[in-house]
């Protein structure tokens, strides 16, 4: 198994592609410990315990310091260890600029960039004192390309992969890896609310034809999480199926 006894913190974990992660990351040995906002985690809990896994789950907000903090020392009093942070927790909110409201940009700033902040500076100084960790945060393929409509969202996903390379300057020294993933269209209840015709016009810029799984991005966070990608720091991975750029 990939991740034997390694304990991951999976952010956004009750549903889409962190559910698919924290499934994933079970079956390869991790023990989890899932945050969401929604209590729906406790359910999903139930379920890796049914199928013979260690997992905890706890309602986080990752917008609130405070509330972060003290779930990575409660997490880290319950294992002993933080050894993975998958930062998989975001929002959207979309909007023309000229439509934006400040409320729709703060919201989707909140969520996707300070989360991704709080969680980080959180955990990291757990992983400097144990010489390792795997940090692995959600990008997005509209950082590279753009999106129409998606001023706030495009804004965060950019600013993952800069602070990516950042962290892995900053934290190599100590045994940590930092890298992201940047998805392209993936079948999730966030992306199934979107108009039909914009799912539609998606496909011919995808030359694979089709949209991903959240189990794609799974997959892609389990390489990167694992003692495989030892040297790999400071990438944004693309899983977008060649999605125009």
């Amino acid at each position: 198994m990939r991740l034997k006894d390694k304990i991951a913190l999976i952010t956004g974990g009750a549903n889409g592609i962190g559910l698919a992660t924290a499934e994933r990351f079970a079956k390869e040995g991790a023990k989890i410990i899932l945050w969401d906002i929604s209590e729906r985690g406790n359910d999903v809990v139930e379920e890796l315990k049914k199928d013979g896994h260690e997992a905890i789950f706890k309602k986080v907000s990752v917008t609130s310091e405070d509330e972060v903090k003290k779930a990575v020392a409660e997490a880290h009093d319950h294992f002993g260890r933080i050894d993975i942070l998958i930062n998989n927790a975001g929002i959207t909110k979309d909007r023309t600029l000229l439509k934006m409201s400040k409320q729709e940009w703060d919201d989707v700033i909140a969520v996707n960039l300070t989360g991704v902040f709080n969680c980080t500076q959180a955990v990291a100084p757990i992983m400097k004192e144990q010489n390792y960790g795997r940090i692995v945060s959600a990008s997005s393929n509209v950082a590279i390309r753009g999106n129409y409509g998606q001023t706030n969202y495009v804004a965060t996903k950019s600013a993952i992969i800069g602070m990516t390379k950042v962290w892995a300057m900053e934290l190599g020294r100590f045994g940590i890896t930092a890298n992201c993933i940047a998805p392209g269209f993936i079948h999730t209840a966030m992306t199934d609310a979107m108009p039909e015709e914009i799912r539609k016009q998606s496909l011919p810029t995808i030359p694979l034809g089709k949209w991903g799984v959240p189990e794609d991005i799974a997959n892609g966070y389990l390489y990167l999480a694992s003692d495989e990608a030892s040297f790999v720091s400071g990438i944004c991975l693309t899983i977008d199926g060649g999605a125009a750029r």
